[in-house]
């Protein structure tokens, strides 16, 4: 009868004994996988954030690219260009850019050393669009048209489409991962449910014995799993936080803090993570028992 005494205690010491190494294994799993799941929440957030600031940057503004004349000089063709592009509605400025800014993008295809000096480079003229209010596309390709300026408009659309497209795809694999790191850790806790059933057979055999319901001993296994996963989330969402935040300060002024912008408010996203994990092994280690001991006859 001690048995039946021992398994009435929240904690059971007989069925599920508090010194169990596999214990600690499935704790550092929880753990890992907790700690790749916040990791992309937090990355999902930061990328999906890159991907905004750079598609009101690019919607923000339009490049003009002027080709002068046979009898136009390329930098009058240019100031000609930018002053006309000034005047269109929902157009705030138009700059004539430098021969030597336009030589700058050619040198990384071509190199600095070959450029002559004779050679008819197009002049670009920038232009920053009213937010509220932008000009179009066909707005700027009319008005140069309209003054006799041989110029190509790129409103930077097609970079937008792709931009757009790239973050779309960083949130569905974001998502997706998450989405595989929580069903790896409910597999997990069923399988480490069945394990523990088969492992004691003899306790649940005199369980039932004594009259205690499937219910009843699926709830050991799901206090005991909801608890573990609960410290395991801490644990990986602790981490991921401090990788966060190693990133967001080691990152600033690097390549990365353009691509994948962290914030403090970032590393808020695992504080979900206990809550998640517990209920994930709750609901998995209770359903898996259950369906176990249906089967013991």
């Amino acid at each position: 009868m001690s048995v039946i005494f021992d398994v009435k205690r929240w904690w059971p010491a007989p069925l599920l004994p508090r010194e169990d190494g596999r214990q600690a294994a499935l704790l550092f799993v929880i753990a890992v996988l907790s700690y790749l799941a916040c990791l992309a929440a937090i990355g999902g957030l930061a990328a999906d954030r890159a991907a905004s600031g750079w598609r009101e940057q690019l919607a923000g503004s339009a490049t003009v690219v002027v080709k002068a004349g046979p009898l136009e000089d390329a930098d009058a063709a240019a100031a000609r260009a930018a002053e006309t592009l000034a005047g269109v509605k929902g157009v705030i400025e138009a700059r004539a850019l430098e021969k030597a800014k336009a030589d700058a993008l050619l040198a990384p295809w071509i190199g600095p050393e070959v450029l002559p000096e004779d050679l008819p480079v197009p002049r670009l003229v920038a232009i920053q669009l009213d937010p509220s209010r932008p000009a179009t596309a066909e707005d700027l390709k009319r008005a140069v048209k309209t003054a006799g300026i041989n110029a190509e408009i790129d409103d930077h659309s097609l970079w937008t489409r792709e931009i757009m497209r790239a973050g779309a795809l960083a949130r569905w694999a974001a998502g997706a991962l998450f989405a595989t790191i929580v069903i790896s850790a409910g597999v997990l806790i069923a399988f480490a449910t069945r394990q523990g059933l088969a492992a004691r057979s003899d306790v649940v055999e005199v369980l039932h014995l004594a009259g205690a319901s499937d219910g009843y001993i699926a709830g050991l296994f799901q206090a005991r799993f909801s608890r573990m996963s609960a410290l395991a989330g801490i644990i990986g969402g602790a981490a991921a936080s401090l990788s966060g935040a190693a990133l967001r300060i080691f990152g600033q002024g690097q390549t990365l803090a353009a691509i994948l912008p962290i914030r403090w408010t970032d590393l808020l996203a695992p504080l979900p993570a206990p809550f998640l994990a517990a209920a994930v092994a709750a609901i998995t280690a209770r359903m898996t028992a259950q369906a176990v001991l249906r089967q013991v006859p």
